[in-house]
């Protein structure tokens, strides 16, 4: 049985809520959710000692709220599903459609299948791959995200939920069959008054995202060379596994501090960030532009941009990466 700290001695009320973990864990699988980090994560996150792998359920409070959402999502389809149609003003004709969790080879088109979720297996190069989706309406793959605004413009989290949804598609051709995916998001910092005022701010706390599938054969590829990284990896020295990538590490953008007097560097005459100039040329330009509108008598410092990932990784315990990256000022814990 998994066993957890209490570090922050959280009210037993709480704590127990908090140490319940209502994931499907299997052995000798691999799920589409592993499949999308690192593989210097994966590796090293199964050769942690069991005493220092225990975690402290203060950070777990955004884990058990999405599962909890989850849950209580999947709850009102099954057990409220015609009464809240009906509230919403649905027809009783279109709410006897709607068939939940039916047999694909028994759905006709007079039927609107709904499937919550359903785990599916697929075994790849003497793999179990595993996963299981939030929710398919009409072909089309959906998942809800409960979290901070700042995932509304994020490439990368596109990139990651494209991947997702991509390979539940692969792994249930026969449900997913719609080109895209709709990421339903749940934001736990919304701010009215933001939407008001800024086009790139999501327009309300729950909007709905759509994001193109990879096609199955590319879905296929991606499997297919991740598990051959696995396996070539699987019982390689630390020192010989790959590097995780600014991009998986979440290393946010650099910035440029401008001193007009380079012997006080307490605190800096002005910063030059991207999400102020929009790319990372114009804030080095910008802060070199002004470097010479003072006549070339002050200094511009780069600072690389801090990494996040390595706080939420399984591996944190034992990474050399981890350690040259708090050495490096990268990594601030």
């Amino acid at each position: 049985m998994r066993k957890y700290l209490n570090v922050h001695n959280v009210p037993l009320s709480m704590a127990v809520f908090l140490a319940t973990d209502n994931y499907d864990y299997e052995e000798n699988t691999i799920s589409v959710t592993k499949l999308i980090k690192p593989v210097r994560q994966l590796v090293l996150a199964s050769r942690v000692p069991e005493s220092q792998a225990l975690e402290d359920i203060s950070g777990l409070v955004k884990s058990r709220m999405g599962s909890a959402i989850h849950d209580a999502i999947e709850r009102s389809w099954v057990h409220n599903k015609d009464a809240a149609m009906k509230a919403l003003g649905y027809p009783q004709r279109l709410i006897d459609k709607v068939l939940i969790n039916p047999d694909p080879d028994a759905v006709t088109e007079d039927h609107i299948p709904v499937y919550l979720e359903q785990r599916s297996y697929r075994e790849v190069m003497g793999y179990t791959v595993s996963g299981k989706f939030d929710f398919v309406a009409e072909g089309r793959v959906e998942d809800f995200k409960s979290t901070s605004t700042m995932a509304w413009n994020s490439a990368d989290k596109a990139e990651d939920y494209a991947l997702q949804g991509s390979m539940y598609r692969w792994l249930n051709p026969k449900i997913v069959t719609d080109d895209h995916m709709a990421i339903n998001f749940l934001f736990t910092d919304f701010q009215p008054f933001r939407a008001k005022a800024d086009p790139n701010y999501p327009p309300h706390a729950t909007p709905q995202k759509l994001i193109p599938l990879k096609s199955i054969e590319e879905t296929d590829q991606f499997v297919r060379n991740k598990l051959t990284l696995l396996e070539r990896f699987k019982d390689a020295p630390e020192e010989e596994l790959p590097l995780c990538t600014d991009k998986e590490l979440w290393r946010k953008a650099p910035e440029w501090k401008y001193y007009k007097n380079p012997e006080k560097r307490t605190r800096s005459t002005k910063n030059f960030k991207v999400d102020e100039f929009g790319s990372e040329n114009a804030a080095r330009s910008a802060a070199y532009t002004r470097l010479a509108k003072d006549k070339n008598v002050g200094v511009v410092v780069e600072v690389p941009g801090e990494v996040v990932a390595c706080k939420y990784c399984a591996a944190f315990p034992i990474c050399s990466q981890k350690d040259a990256l708090i050495a490096d000022g990268s990594l601030k814990l």
